[in-house]
């Protein structure tokens, strides 16, 4: 019997069939989804967080949303988070990326808190 089945837009492989073969990690490319990687994630979350500081305006209408602090907050700790679970596991790109978001979006959410743009 054949155990590789396609559907539409991926194949499922039954690995099972190799269990005395050693278990290898596969590539970054294969474990995350097609053009979507760490550096995406990050800005996405950093990006929503300018959104809801009202800096970045609503994709597709072009406004600006209103400001919600508490909102902006937990993106920001999100990318705070991801700092520290991820802290020796980024390569050098990664880290400075995702340190100089969160410099960004901690200014932004300081001069929002205190009543500036």
């Amino acid at each position: 019997m054949n155990d590789e089945r396609k559907e539409p837009g991926f194949t499922v492989v039954d690995r099972r069939a190799s269990a005395g073969a050693a278990e290898e990690t596969p590539p970054a490319a294969e474990r995350s989804a097609p053009g979507f990687d760490f550096s995406m994630f990050v800005q996405s979350i950093a990006i929503t967080a300018l959104h809801h500081l009202g800096i970045v305006a609503t994709p597709g209408s072009g406004e600006r949303a209103e400001r919600d602090l508490p909102l902006a907050r937990q993106n920001i700790e999100i990318l705070e988070l991801l700092e520290v679970k991820t802290r020796g596991n980024l390569d050098a790109e990664e880290l400075h990326l995702l340190s100089s978001l969160l410099y960004e979006v901690r200014m932004h959410y300081v001069e929002a808190s205190k009543g500036g743009r």
